[in-house]
C-alpha cells in the first residue's frame, strides 16, 4: 500500500493552469521601494552661471571708394573721371556719410608724389579717417 500511493501521485501530471504571481509581486515591490528611495537623488541639479546673450545688430560694412590716379595726375572716383576741383566736394560728401566709407587710393607708379600728397591732404582736411593704398604685387 505504501508503494501504491507513490505511483498514484505521479498519475496527476497535468500542467497547472494558474500562474503563481506571488514572486512577481515581491520583486515588483522591492523595485518600487528602490525607485522611491533613489528618485530624489536623480533630480539633483548643479548650479552654474550661464553667460547672458545680448542681441546687437552687426555693424554695417562700410562702402569702399576707389580713387585712382594715373601717371598724368588725372583722378578717377570709382573708375569715373573727375573734373578739376570736384575731388574735394566728393571727399566731403563721403566724409559726411554714416558709416564713413573707406577710401582706397590706387596710384600709377609714374605719378608724382606731390599729386598723391595733395590728394591725401584733401582727404584729411575733409574728415576722411579710413584711408588705404592699393598696389600690384611684384612679378618675378
Amino acid at each position: 500500500m505504501i508503494g501504491s500511493n507513490l505511483f498514484s501521485a505521479a498519475e496527476h501530471t497535468q500542467p497547472m493552469s494558474e500562474i503563481n504571481t506571488t514572486p512577481l509581486v515581491d520583486v515588483m515591490l522591492v523595485l518600487l521601494v528602490i525607485f522611491i528611495i533613489t528618485a530624489p537623488l536623480l533630480t539633483h541639479a548643479v548650479k552654474i552661471d550661464l553667460p547672458q546673450a545680448s542681441s546687437q545688430p552687426l555693424p554695417e560694412k562700410p562702402e569702399v571708394i576707389s580713387l585712382a590716379i594715373d601717371a598724368a595726375g588725372e583722378t578717377y572716383w570709382n573708375d569715373a573721371p573727375l573734373l578739376q576741383g570736384e575731388l574735394k566736394q566728393k571727399l566731403q560728401q563721403a566724409a559726411d556719410h554714416k558709416p564713413q566709407p573707406e577710401l582706397q587710393i590706387r596710384a600709377d607708379k609714374e605719378t608724382r608724389y606731390q599729386v598723391l600728397a595733395e590728394v591725401m591732404a584733401d582727404a584729411q582736411n575733409s574728415g576722411i579717417t579710413k584711408l588705404g593704398f592699393l598696389s600690384e604685387p611684384k612679378s618675378n
